[in-house]
């Protein structure tokens, strides 16, 4: 385990894993020069695994392909995609359904926050060239606490541990959704929680509306004027 890791498993109170499946070899053949070698390492050591109690999952990109194509179609990231600039993977969701998207020519480049059908870019391509895809790929993980990894209700209060209390933790391959959904106006509110199967369920939210593309907060800042 990595100084990097070791800061994510320990400090940042993710480990252990949890609810394990373990990578067949034509899985971890198939993302070789696709996705860093640490994520597959990773994989190899944890398995597509849940950390911090279920708050993040580390998932297999292919199970989630269809999904993000939903998600980004007629997104100016669907036109870089469809032009070769980049292709673009889901590497891991959280307990709520957000979406963390690594970009093979941009790292850690995109966030899906989708019970509010919202896209966040963030692109930071000279830092990435700069670090390399390996050491982006363990900042993704390191910089993380896992009591950050929630979603709040209408009170502005935190969802995760309640969720757990009241539902019973998720398996692999399930997450926390609202039902009513917030897109068909829903509340974000505990008793509006359910288990549900994640590939249903964001399949589902991807085909209710328009998604909102956000500001890429990095892009905005390299305009001004200091960074001229």
């Amino acid at each position: 385990m990595n100084k990097f890791f070791d800061n994510f498993y320990n400090f940042g109170g993710f480990g252990p894993a949890i609810e394990a499946i373990q990578p067949t070899d034509e899985q971890l053949q198939y993302y070789q020069g696709i996705l860093p070698n640490n994520l597959l390492e990773y994989w190899k050591e944890y398995g597509f695994c849940g950390w911090g109690k279920g708050r993040l999952w580390m998932v297999n990109p292919k199970d989630y392909q269809d999904i993000l194509t939903e998600w980004l179609r007629g997104t100016k990231f669907e036109k870089m995609q469809n032009d070769g600039v980049d292709s673009f993977y889901v590497i891991a969701i959280d307990a709520f359904g957000k979406m963390y998207i690594w970009g093979k020519n941009s790292g850690n480049c995109l966030k899906i926050t989708s019970p509010y059908g919202m896209i966040f870019p963030n692109f930071s391509n000279d830092d990435y060239l700069e670090d390399g895809e390996e050491l982006t790929l363990d900042l993704f993980f390191s910089t993380k606490m896992s009591t950050e990894i929630d979603l709040k209700d209408h009170n502005e209060k935190p969802l995760f541990e309640r969720a757990v209390e009241k539902l019973g933790p998720l398996e692999n391959g399930e997450i926390y959704g609202f039902a009513p959904a917030l897109a068909l106006g829903g509340e974000p509110k505990l008793e509006n929680l359910q288990k549900v199967k994640a590939t249903e369920h964001l399949a589902f939210l991807a085909d209710l509306g328009e998604k909102r593309v956000m500001a890429d907060i990095v892009a905005l800042s390299n305009q001004l004027p200091h960074n001229q």
